[in-house]
């Protein structure tokens, strides 16, 4: 008798978590739905990124819902699993429409891709001749004109003086300028390589991953 009470205590626990959960997770797409414009591409994008990221807690709701359908009735179709049935197909249909439009903007941010890696791999020319020209003495006895122009080394001062004065512009100057502009290009690599990856793996690849979990949570819920 106490094992039966302490059972259904837990199915009742669970089965208000799960629905919770769910809720919450309707929610968040209620929100966007307010805002419904499927027309414009940034909104489309918008929409499966959230209903990606937030239905894998509806996912762990309908576990728990079907859990405590499973402590109260072991055998037979009781209305809430009717209920996990009919809410998992939904998403799991959704999750397959999502797959698409997801491999869409994963394209179309491919596109964005190629055209900063080619702005990307100009920059990096252009800091690679740079680095060059800093070993060029053409370059330092340029640098050594201008600074005594601008009255930065006297003008009687010996060569290596003004070879030293040069190098110290240099190494204090133009080279940490070139060592920020490496580290702002390699960000710009970082940045451009994990958005492509996180588009691919955290949308396309999850909404299948989702899509899959949905239509088998569906399937022990009905069969």
């Amino acid at each position: 008798m106490s094992s039966t009470a302490t059972s259904g205590r837990l199915a009742h626990l669970l089965r208000w978590i799960g629905l919770t959960l769910v809720a919450l997770t309707g929610l968040q797409v209620a929100a966007l739905l307010a805002a419904w414009n499927w027309s414009l591409e940034p909104f489309r994008q918008l929409f499966v990124d959230r209903l990606v990221g937030e239905t894998p807690m509806a996912l762990v709701g309908l576990l728990l819902m079907l859990i405590a359908s499973r402590f109260e009735a072991p055998a037979g179709r009781t209305a809430l699993r009717w209920v996990v049935g009919l809410i998992g197909i939904v998403l799991a249909i959704t999750m397959v429409v999502a797959v698409p439009i997801s491999i869409e903007a994963e394209t179309a941010l491919a596109q964005q891709m190629q055209q900063s890696e080619a702005t990307i791999a100009q920059q990096t020319s252009q800091l690679e001749m740079q680095k060059k020209q800093l070993q060029d003495p053409g370059f330092v006895d340029k640098l050594i004109a201008e600074a005594e122009k601008e009255g930065r080394i006297p003008a009687g001062a010996s060569a290596e003086m003004k070879k030293q004065k040069a190098q110290e512009f240099i190494d204090t100057q133009l080279k940490p300028q070139l060592e920020q502009a490496e580290q702002q290009l390699g960000q710009a690599r970082l940045a451009r390589d994990v958005a492509l990856q996180q588009r691919r793996f955290s949308g396309t690849a999850r909404a299948g991953v989702l899509a899959i979990g949905f239509a088998l949570v569906a399937l022990a819920a009905l069969v």
